[in-house]
């Protein structure tokens, strides 16, 4: 394998995910995730790489996107990474600091994905180097990952569709397993009203909002069906104005998560159909698929058998998870028909939670077979 990436040690290996750790980048915390995008770009400059920054908007951060390889007019490997995280500035150093206990490096978003952005950059960097790649290289870094890629999506489908692999750094599952499958994501937002009046004094005029969306919550989460892999989930509401008012408003927020596009489409339909259950109320219901389902094709399998056959070359076992129920970047371009690879990332656990880790001893294998991935794939 190329010289400088088998030249790094545990300690180069903490020293820049830490690095990378302790800009704290909340989705929505703009500057934050454009602090991290900095990172990046100071590294690809260091390293010659052609570096575009394509603006943020909609109060969100930049993206980064760097090319490498041959330039030909062949469909290349397009890696995702993002540099968002769900921890709220603040959380280095109040829950979570970067630290190193054993083989755990613990910090905000080194499990995701700082940890797996950062070792696929390493071995980007070093291929771009040495020249040794088949097809022409792009990587991607975005800044909203985390809320469903609002801003970015239209820029992954592009990029997806001229290219003939994708890769995705999102953290490696159950032990370090890659990702070929992975439900899809809904989001709705239910919105009540009724009409308002006194509690005491003139109740039987009221027409409760609350109550409405009571019936309304009970219906929608009765849909899961954990057998056909659809799950429901009312995350979270508001209503009222006081506790002797009858309820006027009343707003809730749905989670679908489905396997197929077929149900993606028949459970968005009945979550939007919905209809008043009591008399005098108006339901509006928005939103639908935000994220389509990540179906394994025959082409993702033998990515990843190739993915296997590299890692036993290299001198380790690369499993597969069987279909995950979160979403990714991957999620867009498995379901144009790209052969996607996703769970490329550093091994641990704790992904969203203040107790959050990667594994150290993970790092360079996974670094080492991005790169052959990156050089061998054709």
């Amino acid at each position: 394998m190329t010289s400088s990436l088998s030249a790094l040690d545990d300690a180069a290996v903490v020293a820049g995910i830490a690095a990378w750790a302790r800009v704290e980048s909340p989705t929505h915390d703009a500057a934050g995730v454009n602090r991290a995008m900095d990172l990046v770009a100071a590294e690809a400059g260091e390293a010659g790489l052609a570096t575009e920054r394509i603006a943020g908007r909609d109060g969100l951060g930049d993206s980064i996107l760097l090319r490498a390889g041959r330039g030909s007019q062949d469909r290349g490997i397009l890696v995702l990474s993002h540099l968002d995280t769900v921890h709220p500035v603040g959380t280095l150093a109040r829950d979570l600091p970067v630290r190193v206990d054993g083989d755990r490096l613990y910090g905000p978003g080194v499990y995701d994905m700082k940890g797996g952005a950062w070792l696929a950059f390493q071995a980007f960097k070093e291929v771009a180097r040495a020249g040794r790649a088949a097809l022409p290289l792009t990587f991607l870094f975005t800044p909203d990952e985390e809320i469903g890629s609002p801003t970015t999506r239209a820029i992954i489908e592009d990029l997806g569709r001229n290219s003939a692999y994708v890769l995705v750094t999102e953290p490696g599952r159950d032990g370090g397993k890659v990702v070929t499958s992975r439900k899809g994501v809904g989001r709705f937002v239910v919105e009540i009203e009724g009409r308002p009046s006194h509690a005491g004094t003139r109740h039987a005029d009221g027409r409760s909002a609350i109550r409405e969306a009571a019936h309304q919550i009970l219906a929608i989460e009765g849909l899961t069906d954990y057998a056909r892999g659809v799950t429901t989930n009312v995350g979270s509401i508001s209503g009222g104005t006081a506790e002797n008012v009858v309820p006027q408003h009343c707003r809730f927020t749905v989670d679908l998560r489905v396997e197929t596009h077929a149900d993606g489409e028949a459970y968005s339909n009945r979550i939007l159909g919905l209809s008043p259950v009591g008399d005098g109320l108006r339901l509006r219901v928005t939103g639908g698929m935000n994220r389509p389902p990540y179906e394994r094709s025959p082409e993702t399998g033998r990515l990843y058998e190739q993915a296997r056959a590299f890692a036993g070359e290299l001198g380790f076992a690369l499993g597969e998870v069987p279909r995950t129920g979160g979403g990714s970047d991957g999620n867009f371009t498995a379901a144009l028909g790209i052969p996607t690879l996703d769970g490329l990332g550093i091994d641990g656990d704790g992904a969203h939670t203040l107790q959050e880790y990667g594994l150290i001893s993970s790092v360079r294998p996974r670094m080492r077979l991005m790169a052959r991935l990156l050089e061998e794939l054709h």
